[in-house]
């Protein structure tokens, strides 16, 4: 379709996409149910049954050198109260963004977790406004960590999405500066993923926050992949000069993740019908809301898988040297798509109804495990000591 065509249908287009969806497929769920988390319990040393390893710092290149199958789960910390994101530090601690109470839990390398005190009300994180899907979302640590101490958060406040950065010492985070802000929030698809890719820049995923028209348009931040300098500023190559976005054309981008080749892969939620491992391309479109799954115009980028929504809602993603791993809510299972060179094989599900909704999937800290956050406080059906963070080992 002509790109005056797409255009023109825009406003019908997404009015009537928001008509027929009145529920993300983050909310299909079988259930409603919210515990009352305790404090963090630790239940294990971060490495299953073996004497903590030595620490190492995990990034993008040394993730893709790890291979091998997950094996059985065991629990590193249980007791989280809508956890959303994992971020592994250099000393081989992570943390652990708490979306609802705007907090962060630090979980040391002997699996202790431990509350971080930050400079807002009670020690919560300032300036978050939980709303349903929004809060403290996205966690990512500096790559210079070891010289700047900084900590990257992307969060729900009153006037929408932002990202910040703040120093973290010890159990201490200071006060955060804002880096971006003005990206639209709703109750849901508000993206929130945010990583360091291979080349030292920030990326950012946005949701269209329940309206599907800003999706395509430039001069929102809405419905994209955004790029960023690590102090907030515009790199000189974007795609659109002066804008930090990157691609266009997304719902709700929760995943990124990169391969041994510097590839970038996003996963991303449908409406009804197919969610998607999208391969990502700088200035590219992947389509909606003109297109959910493969659509066969060269105005759009194909997805390279699709799921039926009720099998995936994935969210936080994965790239290790043989595999891409996809955490999937609505579908409750871990899934396993074997790579080779920038190739997809045929998906695997793992860990099927096993630990319920699955909301990130990260490298362990000592690079032998996978570890995977559940998320069943929020929506679903909690399990004595939900929400936790499990270790899966690679062999």
């Amino acid at each position: 379709m002509p790109r005056a065509a797409l255009a023109a249908l825009s406003a019908a287009v997404a009015t009537a996409l928001l008509a027929s969806c009145t529920d993300s497929p983050e909310q299909q769920s079988g259930g409603t149910g919210q515990a009352a988390a305790p404090a963090p319990t630790v239940t294990g040393d971060g490495t299953g049954s073996q004497p903590a390893a030595t620490p190492t710092a995990v990034g993008p290149d040394a993730a893709t050198r790890v291979t091998g199958r997950p094996g059985a789960p065991r629990d590193v910390v249980t007791d989280l109260d809508v956890p959303w994101s994992v971020a592994v530090l250099p000393d081989g601690s992570a943390l652990v963004s708490l979306r609802d109470r705007a907090q962060l839990v630090r979980v040391g390398a002997d699996g202790t977790p431990e509350v971080v005190t930050a400079t807002g009300e009670d020690g919560r994180v300032p300036g978050v406004r939980p709303d349903g899907e929004g809060g403290l979302l996205g966690v990512a640590v500096s790559p210079t960590f070891t010289e700047d101490a900084l900590v990257y958060l992307y969060l729900t406040a009153a006037d929408g999405n932002r990202v910040v950065r703040a120093p973290l010492d010890g159990l201490t985070l200071g006060e955060p500066e804002v880096l971006l802000e003005g990206i639209p929030a709703g109750v849901n698809h508000n993206g929130g993923r945010i990583a360091f890719g291979p080349d030292g820049m920030l990326y950012a995923t946005t949701g269209d926050a329940g309206q599907a028209d800003l999706a395509q348009d430039l001069g929102s931040l809405g419905g994209k992949v955004l790029r960023l300098t690590p102090d907030g500023g515009v790199p000189a190559d974007n795609p659109f000069p002066g804008s930090p976005v990157w691609t266009v054309g997304h719902r709700n981008v929760q995943g990124l993740g990169w391969d041994a080749e510097g590839r970038l892969y996003a996963s991303e939620f449908g409406t009804d019908r197919l969610d998607e491992l999208n391969l990502l391309e700088p200035g590219a479109n992947y389509g909606w809301p003109y297109v959910e799954g493969p659509g066969g115009d060269d105005d759009f980028v194909d997805p390279l898988l699709t799921w039926p929504t009720a099998d995936a809602s994935p969210s936080g993603l994965l790239v290790t040297g043989d595999a891409v791993y996809l955490a999937a809510l609505r579908g409750q299972r871990l899934w396993r798509v074997p790579l080779d060179d920038g190739q997809v094989g045929e998906p695997e599900a793992l860990l099927t109804g096993e630990l319920g909704r699955l909301r990130d999937v990260v490298l362990a800290p000592d690079g032998g495990a996978l570890w995977v956050l559940t998320n069943n406080t929020a929506r679903g059906e909690p399990r004595p000591g939900d929400d936790r963070l499990v270790r899966l080992p690679l062999g």
